[in-house]
This record gives structure tokens, sequence and C-alpha cells, in this order.
């Protein structure tokens, strides 16, 4: 019987996109002979992932884990809106939501992992879940949040299912303070950065290049008035005050109440809950941010089509 080594695997798997216990079974049901195990794996429908893997995906769903002081976000893509109602899909991405839990966000230690009551690891299983579904589908990206002592909040806008949808948000908040008022401000703030998606917790933690293109902006409009430069400077300082109050979290204005800066949000609660509350970090996940998506022109496509 021909030996099935892991070179020959690894070349099967470059060939059809299988998972490796798939490839592995096919060549021993092959004797080796690679074509007739992507034969066998077609007719089984395991060798569809590659041909999928050059469509572009940017919907499915942001899934979120919580623990004990520490939570998780992730996000699954597919190529439509509509794998995301699937239950099958829905439950891969609830378990590698609780992976990335117990992986700390670690995507490679994720990603080799053994998935449950299977025989395949998770990348396994994402190749297994776009034979079966029909959609390219890919694991983007993952991170957690952890406090020594305090909460992790987390929330979920337009969900889909349990602790998935099209927007996650983890807020970490250190303090001794009471596990229900910490709960109550987490939740607040986390909606609040689901609406405003700001850039960053702090002025110093904003990015520099958004800084200076800012910047660069505004002095350009404010020389179009032609006053003075040290008018300008003034004019510029009250400007980008105005910008980090936009996209820097501790300086924007509650969208909860309207009035408060999300900085003083925290230091009421903190003088009224008797302990000091540290808001820490947040993360924030939409689906398909940054993803380029193809653009579909049904009438040019009709038109092409009629010339054939």
């Amino acid at each position: 019987m021909v030996q099935i080594t892991a070179a020959l695997v690894k070349e099967l798997r470059g060939k059809t996109g299988a998972g490796m216990m798939d490839c592995k079974k096919a060549l021993g049901e092959n004797d080796g002979n690679v074509e007739q195990a992507i034969d066998w794996l077609r007719t089984k429908g395991l060798a569809a992932a590659q041909k999928k893997s050059g469509r572009i995906a940017a919907e499915g769903l942001i899934g979120l884990a919580l623990g004990s002081n520490i939570g998780s976000v992730i996000e699954i893509n597919s190529e439509t809106d509509f794998v995301a109602k699937n239950a099958d899909f829905q439950i891969f991405v609830k378990t590698v939501a609780e992976l990335a839990l117990a992986n700390e966000g670690d995507m490679d230690a994720v990603i080799g992992s053994g998935y449950p009551g299977t025989d395949k690891t998770v990348s396994e299983q994402l190749s297994h879940n776009v034979s079966t579904i029909g959609e390219n589908m890919n694991i983007r990206r993952m991170k957690t949040l952890n406090v020594t002592e305090g909460y992790i909040s987390g929330y979920i806008h337009n969900a889909e299912a349990e602790g998935m949808g099209k927007i996650g948000v983890l807020v970490a908040l250190e303090s001794s303070a009471e596990k229900g008022v910490l709960e109550s401000l987490g939740k607040q703030i986390a909606m609040h950065v689901a609406a405003t998606n700001p850039q960053s917790l702090t002025v110093e933690d904003l990015d520099p290049e958004l800084i200076e293109r800012e910047k660069t902006v505004q002095i350009e409009k404010a020389r179009e008035s032609g006053k003075p430069e040290s008018i300008i400077e003034k004019m510029i300082e009250g400007r980008m005050r105005k910008y980090y109050e936009e996209v820097v979290l501790l300086n924007q204005v509650s969208v909860i109440d309207g009035e408060r800066k999300i900085s003083q949000v925290v230091a009421d609660t903190a003088k009224n809950a008797g302990a000091n509350i540290k808001l820490a970090n947040f993360i924030r996940f939409e689906i398909g941010e940054g993803i380029e998506k193809k653009e579909e022109d049904f009438a040019a496509e009709v038109k092409a089509t009629a010339r054939m």
C-alpha cells in the first residue's frame, strides 16, 4: 500500500482547498494517486473550496464571547448576507468566538485548534463549510480585551442571533466598583461606540497621520480666509479641538444623554459609586469594513451577454 506522506496531502490541499483529513482520506482511498483523489473529493463535494476562494467575502457576522474579566470579538466573512442567517454558519461563528476567548485572540492558535465535536481543525471545518454552504468564507480578524479587576462589556448591534450581528463592541473598565454599576456603564459606552465609531480612546492614542492630515486640511481652509497667520493658529487650535471631539472616545459627547462627554460620564459614575473607574480600552468591529466590495452592474452584464 502506498504511503500517504505529508507532502502528498499538502499537494492535494493546494489543488483542491479541501481539509487535511479529507485529503488524507481521499489519497488513502485512491492509493496515493493525486488526480484520482481530486475526482474522489469532487464526487464528495469537498473540492469546491478552492474554486470559491477568489470571490469577495465582505458580508457575514461579528461574534462576541465573554468570560470572567475577558472578552473576544471576531469577524467571519461570507459572500452574501443570506449566509449570516444560516444556522450552521452561526454555530461556527459562536464556536470560533469561544475559541478566540480561550486562546486570547491568537489567530494562529485558533485556526489550528481542534473544532469541537469533529476530527477537523478550525481551518478544515471552514473549508468544509465553504463546500457545503457553497460560498467563500474566511476568518478575517479577532481581538480580546481583559482586565485584572473590573468588567468587560460587550454589545452587538443589528443582532442576527445571541452574541452575533453586524457590529460588535468590547469595552474594558478597570475598577473595584460593584458589578452592576460597571455593567450599566459598560453597556452605555459600548452602545455609544457602536454608534459613533471613535478612532481612539485618547488624543495621545490617535494615529499621528490622521492628526497631520486633518491639520493640513484645516490650515488650507483657514488660509483661504485671508487672515493673518497668528489668527490662523488660533483658528486651527479650535478646529482641532472640535475634530478630537468627533473622533476621540473620551472627548465625544455621549449619544445617550447628549450633554456630557464620555470622560465626564465615567467620572460621574465613579463619584456616585464611591470607587475609581478607568475606561481602559475598547474594540469595535463592523462587518466588511475596509473590504473593497465589487459593484455589480446588472445592466452592463445583460448588455454584454446579449452580444454573445
